[in-house]
């Protein structure tokens, strides 16, 4: 579909031009993903990343087949929105601010308030993890923080945007620890009954 072969050849072709040393591809679904894995392996080039939306508010690709594709295929998930464009700070939840302006604000229009339960699951496994981790006051994981390293759990590598150094400095706290199974299972289940309350892109589904 739109060449896709081609494109896949001109991949193929930079890495073999020594232009680059990795080849990835964004929003392949899991039988695009087989396919371009195995054309592009056809010339000894091996398929490095696969860069999909996922988050606790987007977590279709655990069931479209995508993250076991992934994990089948040696390609690392490369997760974007995985704060759902802010919904997973809890900035604009009841309280927080409402909705963000822009573009965003047609789309974000009510979720903050649907989406607490899964920013207060958040907040308490960030107290959890804070309380095992041995950490002091005031210094618990972030929403922002739990809601990364949940993405890094599930064997993604996750992208978050930052306007500003202060979210450099707190997307970069969710390294260096980790989350356990059953905080894991928490976060699964408080995201759960919502769905995909952060909408996908539908060119996933091509």
């Amino acid at each position: 579909m739109f060449s896709n072969e081609a494109y896949l050849d001109g991949l193929a072709e930079c890495v073999d031009r020594g232009l680059c040393r990795a080849v990835g591809v964004s929003n392949f679904n899991a039988d695009r993903l087989r396919r371009a894995h195995a054309r592009l392996a056809e010339r000894g080039v091996p398929l490095a990343s696969n860069q999909i939306q996922y988050s606790l508010l987007y977590r279709a690709p655990e069931t479209s087949g995508v993250l076991q594709a992934c994990r089948d295929l040696g390609v690392t998930p490369v997760a974007y929105s995985p704060l759902a464009q802010g919904l997973l700070t809890g900035k604009f939840g009841p309280g927080g601010g409402g909705v963000p302006s822009g573009p965003r604000r047609a789309t974000q229009v009510g979720k903050g308030a649907k989406a607490e339960p899964v920013v207060a699951a958040l907040r308490s496994v960030g107290a959890d993890a804070a309380a095992r981790l041995g950490l002091g006051e005031g210094a618990a994981p972030t929403p922002a923080q739990v809601a990364l390293r949940w993405c890094c759990e599930k064997g993604t590598l996750p992208i978050p945007g930052g306007k500003n150094a202060r979210q450099i400095r707190e997307a970069a706290g969710a390294l260096g620890w980790r989350l356990t199974e059953e905080e894991v299972a928490r976060l699964d289940a408080a995201s759960a009954p919502l769905g995909d309350l952060h909408p996908g892109a539908p060119f996933e589904k091509w």
